[in-house]
C-alpha cells in the first residue's frame, strides 16, 4: 500500500485505470512514482495524503492566458468548433475555465472543487495553495476556477485552460498564484495580445508578468506569442507596424525562445473589400493557425515525455538538491547546537563554581561543603548529582529544539526560491528529533534503501524514454507503423516577421 495510506492509494489505482485506458505507455510509471513517494516519505519529504503523481497534471495541458480583450475565449470557441466560451470587448468571465472533453451530447459546467479535489487535474489541492498567499480565499474556490465539458473531439485526450482577462494591476496576489500554477504546469501555453491596442507601452504590467517571468524558464519552448485580430490593422493597411511594435515590446523585455504568430478569428473577421489584400491576410492566418492547431494536437506526445521528465528530475532533485540542502542545513544546527550547549552548560557550570568557591565549599582542590560529610550516608548527594544532569539534558534539547527553529525560515525560503518538490523542512525537522544525534551527517531515511530505490526509479525512467521513443520515432526507417510524427522543431522569434 501506498505509504500515505488508503486515500491516496485509491487515487493512484483510479489515475492507473485512467492511464490504462487513455495511455497505456504511462501506466508504469505510476508504480515508479510509489517508489519515489516510499523514499519521499521516509525521509520526510512528504506527508500525509500527498503523492508526487498528485503534483502533475497526467492529462495534456494547454493553457491560454492574454488580455481580456485578446480574443481567447473566440479562439477556443473556434478551435472546438462550438461557442462554449462567452466572448466580448471586456471581461466576461472572471474564472480560470478547465475545459475538458465528455460523451455527453450536452455541455455542463461545474463548481471549483469539481478540479480542487480531483488529482487528475491541474488544480488540485489548489485552495491549499491559494490559502498560503490570501488568508481565507482559500474556502472561495468556486469564485476562482470552473470545469466545463465539452463533447468535442478536439478536447479529447487533453485539457484546455481558458484565463480570465489578465490585468496585473487589477489581479490579487491569489489570482497570479493561480496563473504562475497553470504556466508551471502546461505543456502548451499560448499568450495572447490584441492587434486592436497597438500601443504595447499600455500593457506593461501584462507584459512583464507573462514575459519577464518565462523568458529564464529551461522549458521556453512550450510558449507561443499570438498577435491577435490582426485583421483591424486592414483597414489602415499597417500590420507590419503593429506586428514591428509587439515585437519591440517583446524584445525589450529579453524574449528569445517561442513563436511568435499573427492571427485573426474566420468567424468574426473584420469584411476586406480589397480581394488581393484579403488573400494576404488568410494566406498569413491560415498558416499561422496551422501551425498553432498543429502544436496543441501533439501536446499529448509531449506530456508524455515531459512526465517521464518530471519522474527523472523529482528522483534527480531528491538526491542532488533536497538532500544536500537537508544535510547542509543540519550542519549548521549542529554547529549552533554546540554553540548553545558550550554556553549554556558552560555558564551554569561556571555560576555553580563560583558560588561554591564564595560558599567555602572548597579545600584546595578537594571539594568539601559541610553538607556532603554530614550527608555521606544519605541519597543526597545522587540526588542533587541526578538533577544537575536533568538539568543539563533539558538545556541540551532545549537548544536542540532552539536551534531547528532558527533555521526553519531561511530553509523554507531556499527551497521557495529553488522551486524544489516536497518538503525539505519537515525532513529536515524528522532529522532533528530528540532520539537522533547531533554528529549523524545524513538525514533520517537517507540510507541504502533509499538510494537503491532512487537508481531503480532512474533507470526506469531511461526505459520509460526509450519506449516512448520507439511509440512514436523510427529512425531505422523501418515499415513499422509509427503512432505520431515527432513534433517539429520550435521556432524561435525572428527579428522581422513576415508580412502579412
Amino acid at each position: 500500500m501506498h505509504p500515505a495510506g488508503k486515500v491516496i492509494e485509491a487515487r493512484l489505482q483510479h489515475l492507473e485505470t485512467h492511464l490504462e485506458q487513455e495511455n497505456p505507455i504511462l501506466l508504469s510509471t505510476v508504480q515508479s512514482f510509489r517508489q519515489l513517494d516510499a523514499v519521499a516519505f521516509r525521509l520526510g519529504l512528504l506527508e500525509g495524503d500527498n503523492s508526487f503523481a498528485t503534483q502533475i497534471p497526467w492529462w495534456p495541458l494547454i493553457s491560454i492566458l492574454g488580455t481580456f480583450s485578446a480574443g481567447k475565449s473566440t479562439f477556443i470557441n473556434h478551435y472546438i468548433g462550438t461557442s462554449l466560451q462567452r466572448s466580448g470587448n471586456q471581461a466576461v468571465d472572471d474564472k480560470f475555465t478547465v475545459i475538458c472533453y465528455s460523451k455527453e451530447a450536452t455541455a455542463h459546467a461545474l463548481p471549483g472543487v469539481a478540479l480542487d479535489s480531483d488529482p487528475r487535474f491541474p488544480f488540485y489541492q489548489m485552495s491549499d495553495e491559494i490559502e498560503k498567499v490570501a488568508k481565507g480565499e482559500g474556502e472561495r474556490i468556486d469564485a476562482y476556477l470552473q470545469l466545463k465539458t465539452c463533447p468535442s473531439e478536439k478536447l479529447r485526450g487533453k485539457i484546455v485552460i481558458d484565463s480570465p482577462g489578465f490585468d496585473a494591476d487589477a489581479q490579487r496576489t491569489s489570482t497570479l498564484r493561480i496563473t504562475d500554477h497553470i504556466i508551471d504546469l502546461s505543456d502548451l501555453v499560448l499568450v495572447f495580445f490584441d492587434a486592436r491596442h497597438p500601443e504595447p507601452g499600455a500593457m506593461q504590467d501584462t507584459l512583464s508578468h507573462l514575459i519577464e517571468r518565462t523568458i529564464h524558464r529551461n522549458d521556453t519552448g512550450k510558449f507561443l506569442y499570438i498577435l491577435n485580430q490582426i485583421d483591424t490593422t486592414a483597414r489602415e493597411n499597417n500590420p507590419e507596424d503593429v506586428i514591428a511594435a509587439w515585437q519591440r515590446a517583446l524584445g525589450e523585455r529579453g524574449l528569445t525562445a517561442g513563436r511568435f504568430y499573427a492571427i485573426y478569428n474566420p468567424d468574426a473577421a473584420v469584411p476586406i473589400e480589397d480581394e488581393a489584400l484579403r488573400q494576404r491576410y488568410e494566406t498569413k492566418r491560415d498558416i499561422d493557425l496551422k501551425e498553432i492547431h498543429s502544436r496543441m494536437e501533439e501536446v499529448e506526445i509531449e506530456r508524455a515525455y515531459r512526465i517521464v521528465g518530471a519522474l527523472e528530475k523529482t528522483a534527480r532533485d531528491i538526491e542532488e538538491r533536497s538532500i544536500p540542502l537537508i544535510s547542509s542545513a543540519l550542519g549548521r544546527w549542529k554547529k549552533r547546537v554546540l554553540l548553545g550547549d558550550a554556553v549554556l552548560m558552560g555558564g551554569l557550570l561556571l555560576a555553580l563554581l563560583i558560588f561554591s568557591v564564595n560558599a567555602g565549599y572548597w579545600q584546595g582542590f578537594k571539594f568539601a561543603p559541610p553538607w556532603l560529610e554530614s550527608g555521606v550516608n544519605t541519597p543526597l548527594p545522587w540526588v542533587l548529582t541526578a538533577l544537575l544532569v536533568i538539568v543539563l539534558v533539558v538545556i541540551h534539547f532545549a537548544v536542540r529544539l532552539a536551534a531547528a527553529r532558527s533555521l526553519l525560515k531561511g530553509l523554507r525560503k531556499q527551497v521557495s526560491s529553488a522551486g524544489i518538490k516536497g518538503n525539505p523542512a519537515g525532513a529536515f525537522l524528522r532529522s532533528t528529533k530528540p532520539w537522533r544525534s547531533i554528529f549523524r551527517k545524513n538525514p533520517a531515511g537517507w540510507g541504502r534503501k533509499s538510494k537503491r530505490q532512487l537508481r531503480e526509479v532512474l533507470q526506469a525512467t531511461d526505459t520509460y524514454i526509450q519506449t516512448l521513443n520507439d511509440r512514436f520515432t523510427n529512425p531505422s526507417g523501418s515499415e513499422t507503423l509509427l503512432a505520431a510524427e515527432p513534433s517539429s522543431p520550435v521556432e524561435t522569434p525572428q527579428v522581422a516577421e513576415e508580412s502579412v
